[in-house]
C-alpha cells in the first residue's frame, strides 16, 4: 500500500511545484530525500539506562532500530571520554519516512501544548529544514506510564531542492503548519525591497 503523504506528493505536490517554478522536466521537482531523527542525551553518562530507553522509544515512535551514536572526541569537564554512547539516531528512506512525515505533522504537532506552527526560519539554506521537539510524548506510540524521562528530539527533513524557497513551498504542500503571522511579515518585509 502507497503512503498518503507519498501519493499526496505525486498528484497534488509535483503538479503545483512544475507550476510555481516552471520545471521543465518532472525530475527537476525537488523531493524529501530523507527524514532524520536524533536524540542526544547527555545524561547518558552516568546512567546507560537513559539511552536504552530512548532508543526503545525512537524504534516505537520510527518503526526502525535506532544507532546509537557515540562521542567524538573526550571532553574533561563533562566526564566524557571518547568511543562512549551518548545519543541514538534513525535515518529514514523510503515509504517508512513518508509515514513518519504523516505522523509527525497530522498526529504530533497538533498535540504539541500552545502550538501556533513550527518556525519559517530553520532553514539551512540547502535546502533542509529542522525541527527541535521538546519531549517525544506528542508521538501517540509512546506510553506514558512507562516513560523513565522526558527527552527532547531533532528532527531533520532533508530535500533535494537547491533553495529555501522551494524547500518551504514543498513541506507546505505536504502539509508543515509554518507560522502564518512570521510569513507575512517576510512577505511584506519583500515586497517592499
Amino acid at each position: 500500500m502507497v503512503p498518503r503523504l507519498k501519493e499526496k506528493y505525486k498528484k497534488e505536490v509535483v503538479p503545483s511545484m512544475m507550476r510555481q517554478f516552471k520545471y521543465k522536466n518532472i525530475m527537476a521537482v525537488p523531493r524529501v530525500e530523507k527524514v532524520v531523527i536524533n536524540i542526544g542525551l547527555g545524561e547518558a553518562i552516568q546512567n546507560a539506562k537513559l539511552l536504552d530507553a530512548a532508543a526503545d522509544e525512537l524504534a516505537a515512535i520510527t518503526g526502525q532500530k535506532p544507532i546509537i551514536t557515540r562521542a567524538k572526541k573526550a571532553i574533561a569537564a563533562f566526564k566524557l571520554r571518547k568511543g562512549m554512547p551518548i545519543g541514538a539516531m534513525v535515518t529514514l528512506r523510503g515509504d517508512r519516512m513518508y509515514e513518519f512525515l504523516d505522523r509527525l505533522l497530522n498526529l504530533a504537532l497538533p498535540r504539541v501544548r500552545d502550538f501556533r506552527g513550527v518556525s519559517p526560519r530553520a532553514f539551512d539554506g540547502r535546502g533542509n529544514y529542522t525541527i527541535g521537539l521538546k519531549d517525544q510524548l506528542i508521538f501517540p506510540e509512546i506510553d506514558i506510564g512507562k516513560t523513565e524521562r522526558i527527552h527532547g528530539m531533532n528532527v531533520s527533513i532533508v530535500t533535494t531542492a537547491k533553495t529555501d524557497e522551494e524547500t518551504r513551498y514543498l513541506l507546505a504542500e505536504l502539509g508543515m503548519p509554518f507560522v502564518k503571522r512570521e510569513e507575512r511579515r517576510v512577505a511584506a518585509a519583500q515586497a517592499t525591497a
